[in-house]
């Protein structure tokens, strides 16, 4: 079934609308028709199951059926990832707002080898969130996962300073079982930080300002695990053992 965002201003009652781009989606590539249903999230806060109503040049009029169940994981998932070339951020994007993240923070880690263009960086976070919020519409995420301009570590680490779970994988880092224990540990009290590095890897001085910061280093196993593999098998990890019944 077919998944839109609105804003709680285009609720009323029971009656929504779906306007701006989806609009032209809805009609000319869906050619969805009067009578056909479609999922819309609210924010974050609501779900709800509709019918099309009425079709305008600018607007799609709904009737609200019955409110859906959320589909979100009980606690904030931030991913925080050394930037890598621009076809792997872009697929790290699409795979992490599937498994749940609620924000990606690209770093500007030392190894980080993508020259970064200023006057460009505006064009390319703009298109991070349109590749988010096209993953979150095909996995009928209930919000849309923002992803951040590019930030210094330090930065990075003052953003998720409070999180209660914060994981560094690093190929350095000894034993499977830290990272088991810590992983089975996981409930739905405290938000999780995951921090991983560029196709270069962490320096020490970053892992250490890192762990400095609250990170546990842990180990994904004996194998070296390339920058967008690494993150997404913990966030599938994380994900499994927080989902709720």
């Amino acid at each position: 079934m077919y998944h839109f965002f609105v804003e709680e201003e285009q609720v009323n009652g029971e009656n929504a609308y779906i306007s701006g781009s989806d609009v032209n989606h809805i009609v000319n590539v869906l050619r969805m028709k009067i009578g056909e249903e479609l999922l819309i999230s609210v924010k974050g806060d609501w779900d709800y199951l509709c019918k099309i109503e009425e079709i305008e040049n600018d607007r799609v009029n709904l009737k609200l059926l019955e409110s859906m169940e959320q589909r979100e994981l009980p606690i904030k998932l931030t991913l925080l990832q050394g930037i890598p070339k621009s076809d792997k951020i872009e697929m790290i994007i699409q795979k992490a707002t599937e498994l749940g993240v609620s924000e990606i923070i690209p770093v500007k880690t030392n190894r980080v080898v993508v020259k970064i263009d200023e006057k460009k960086t505006q064009a390319k976070v703009n298109r991070w969130n349109a590749i988010a919020q096209s993953a979150a519409k095909q996995s009928k995420r209930s919000i849309i996962p923002k992803v951040l301009n590019p930030q210094t570590i330090d930065n990075a680490l003052e953003i998720v300073k409070d999180y209660g779970v914060k994981l560094l994988p690093y190929e350095n880092a000894d034993g499977i079982k830290k990272t088991k224990d810590i992983l089975n540990s996981l409930d739905s009290k405290n938000n999780i930080a995951v921090f991983i590095g560029p196709e270069g890897g962490f320096e020490e001085a970053e892992v250490k300002k890192s762990t400095d910061s609250g990170f546990e280093v842990i180990t994904l196993g004996k194998r070296i695990l390339r920058t967008e593999t690494a993150g997404l098998a913990l966030l599938s990890n994380i994900m499994i053992r927080l989902e709720e019944e």
